[in-house]
């Protein structure tokens, strides 16, 4: 079964349930991207070679930027809403517990992740790759937290 399959119309009106299903897209892609994140790429930065990183290392964070940009920033404003301006059968409880963790997680990205890429495209660190791969574990759980809420979120307002 699709999504277009779903018939949200009689528990949500149309805005409301592409804004559930557009806020559950966003952030399971951005579960899955962690996931990969964290188990293949980050874990692979020692494979590259001390020589050859500093110019993968700027070739890897600026085409990353393109992939989860798009899914941040929609995931993001879509969030906000939710928190914001609940439509009817949305837990505005559970969508600010939402935002919260999608607060941790860029703040997480901001004030550590984004740190250490800086450092490691200036000069490859056994040390600042081992501290991206330990810290993103909070990324990674802040995320996959999100993704049930969003999508318990729209399951509960379909069922309701």
């Amino acid at each position: 079964m699709l999504l277009a399959d779903l018939d949200l119309q009689p528990a949500l009106s149309g805005g409301a349930a592409w804004l559930l299903v557009v806020h559950l897209l966003a952030t399971a892609g951005m579960v899955g991207i962690i996931w990969f994140v964290q188990v293949v790429h980050y874990p692979l930065f020692s494979s590259v070679g001390r020589d050859a990183f500093v110019a993968y290392e700027l070739r890897n964070t600026r085409l990353t930027s393109f992939v989860v940009g798009p899914f941040m920033a929609a995931e993001g404003a879509t969030a906000l809403w939710l928190a914001i301006d609940p439509p009817a059968g949305v837990s505005r409880a559970w969508a600010l517990v939402g935002l919260a963790l999608l607060g941790v997680v860029l703040g997480c990205t901001v004030l550590l992740q984004v740190p250490d890429h800086s450092a490691l495209s200036v000069a490859y660190s056994d040390e600042r790759a081992a501290r991206l791969v330990r810290w993103n574990w909070v990324r990674t759980i802040g995320w996959s937290a999100r993704g049930a809420i969003a999508a318990w979120l729209l399951v509960h307002a379909v069922t309701r």
